[in-house]
């Protein structure tokens, strides 16, 4: 274990700086910075599709006492730009750790400060909104030139981490789980349904859990680039289709909103959208999106409407607008189920004469700890419905 520390420092686009620490000298990264206020969870942030491009500030005061193991990873890659904290245990303390966070850091090259006060930057971000970042050794001169790097909000994220090839898993793997080890099946979970259904997920960042759910349904799952078009989709013949999580500003994914356009216009198959799913499908039906002056990145985000609260995981920076819901031809199609509770942006939306439905935060996470866990029962009976007419 290396018990060295060089001086790094983090700079804000508008001028702002951080000083702090790291286990190995920075080589200088860029990104845009955002905060998570969960107490858990950091290996599944690390590895979390919807991260890319950013660099993520722990508010909890330590991550890293846990250490890491094999079967958390949402991703088979690290997609977080820095991590940000104030302090990272040297120590971990777990049956499941097989590497302390200290190690993998280094083992990884994973761009990381801390020392700094985390609590004053994510005030700062609070304040004045998520900003660009650049992270260096403290001897680095030229950093403002890295701050003429395009915008992240310009930047296609989900080209650049969708799957290249299609791949299926089946149901039938889960007899033999060990072929799929990086799933992390168990099989006294499973919750089987009679019928299996094939169902396509529309890769924009999908997280391994979302898979898991699918299977534990008792699906066979064929994962398609986000590039997919229309015809090659429709060639699969699916039961249902999933439109994933996934990165950055879904305005930029032009390809995916048209798909989705030209499927919920040709096709009644059954469409569940997740996240920035949720996102592209809305966009696809005409509404509107916006930029978060914060995002929401948590796992105790309260959503719900008439006395009724779930409490979710979410981690996005982009918000369907609410705006389009005054609009009476809308109104006639659509139905807000629930909205977030912290600032009453739209969490779900469900449509009133097409099989789909959409929802901003994690149902395949474990915030509270199932709250929203049934959201993929209700995908499957919705297909019930549709595959018995």
């Amino acid at each position: 274990m290396s018990h060295s520390l060089y001086p790094t420092v983090l700079h804000l686009q508008d001028g702002t700086f951080y000083r702090g620490f790291s286990f190995f000298k920075i080589l200088p990264s860029f990104g845009e910075i955002v905060f998570n206020t969960g107490m858990t969870g950091y290996q599944e942030i690390f590895s979390d599709p919807s991260y890319a491009g950013q660099m993520v500030v722990f508010t909890y005061p330590e991550i890293g006492n846990t250490g890491l193991n094999k079967y958390d990873n949402e991703s088979n890659f690290i997609h977080i730009k820095a991590l940000i904290a104030k302090n990272i245990s040297s120590v971990s303390s777990s049956w499941r750790s097989r590497v302390s966070l200290q190690d993998y850091i280094i083992q990884k090259k994973i761009p990381h400060i801390f020392g700094l006060d985390t609590r004053s930057l994510t005030k700062h971000l609070r304040l004045f909104g998520v900003t660009n970042g650049v992270l260096s050794h403290s001897n680095y001169k030229n950093v403002m030139d890295l701050f003429n790097v395009q915008s992240i909000n310009n930047i296609d994220l989900v080209r650049k981490i969708t799957i290249k090839t299609v791949y299926s898993i089946y149901n039938d793997a889960l007899e033999n789980s060990n072929s799929f080890g990086f799933m992390n099946l168990k099989l006294s979970n499973m919750s089987i349904v009679s019928k299996k259904y094939k169902i396509l997920v529309l890769d924009l960042g999908i997280k391994f859990n979302i898979l898991r759910k699918l299977l534990l349904c008792g699906c066979n799952i064929c994962i398609v680039p986000a590039t997919c078009d229309y015809s090659s989709i429709f060639e699969y013949n699916p039961d249902g289709i999933l439109l994933s999580n996934g990165p950055g500003n879904p305005l930029v994914a032009q390809y995916a909103i048209d798909t989705v356009k030209r499927l919920l216009s040709f096709s009644k198959i059954p469409v569940f959208g997740i996240c920035m799913g949720h996102q592209i499908l809305n966009i696809a039906l005409g509404l509107q999106t916006f930029k978060l002056k914060f995002g929401h990145r948590g796992l105790n985000h309260p959503c719900g409407l008439n006395n009724y609260s779930e409490i979710t995981s979410q981690n996005h920076g982009f918000a369907v607008n609410d705006n389009a819901f005054v609009s009476q031809e809308l109104l006639e199609i659509f139905s807000v189920k629930y909205l977030n509770l912290n600032d009453f942006t739209v969490s779900s939306t469900f449509h009133k004469k097409l099989p789909i439905f959409s929802v901003q935060y994690h149902p395949e996470a474990s915030p509270g700890p199932h709250d929203a866990e049934y959201l993929f029962e209700v995908f499957i009976k919705l297909i019930d419905c549709f595959s018995n007419q």
